[in-house]
């Protein structure tokens, strides 16, 4: 029996560099520096979108979107998540709802935060009441401390459809 809602976690870091742009949630950041990757690097959506395959027991962004293929070189993440959550509507889920923090030192991400649920909201297909996105900085601590990448988190529920 397949249960009526399951819960997923999802994680993800990328490198930031000069010479690329910087999305996040979907959405284009003004930004000295962008996130490096095979894809557009949106490194919330990644995490979001392993928490949402991770809930319905269908592995991971990496096994669905290989950072080896041509097909994902330079692959928009909107699309990443779009083909997400088709994937789980073929197990019979929807998503309950999406609760992510984005952790940098900068740019401050709270201005674009409704930017982004709305962006977030329109894909899947939910209420942006549905997407709660918070940020935090590392308080100067590691990697993203020192400026060196972004990292996000992500836990969602899914539900029967």
């Amino acid at each position: 029996m397949i249960p009526s809602f399951r819960v997923g976690m999802g994680y993800d870091v990328h490198k930031l560099v000069e010479g690329r742009d910087l999305y996040l949630g979907g959405i284009k950041i003004e930004h000295s520096l962008g996130l490096l990757g095979h894809s557009d690097a949106d490194v919330l959506i990644h995490a979001i979108c392993d928490a949402l395959l991770g809930a319905a027991n269908m592995r991971d962004i990496g096994y669905h979107f290989p950072d080896t293929s041509a097909d994902t070189l330079d692959m928009d993440s909107k699309v990443i998540l779009r083909k997400t959550i088709e994937l789980i509507a073929t197990r019979g889920y929807r998503v309950g709802n999406i609760d992510a923090t984005v952790c940098a030192e900068r740019p401050k991400i709270n201005p674009h935060i409704p930017a982004m649920c709305k962006c977030l909201a329109e894909i899947i297909g939910c209420d942006e009441d549905a997407v709660s996105i918070k940020a935090t900085t590392s308080e100067r601590m590691g990697f993203v401390g020192r400026e060196e990448g972004m990292a996000a988190y992500a836990v969602c529920l899914i539900v029967k459809a």
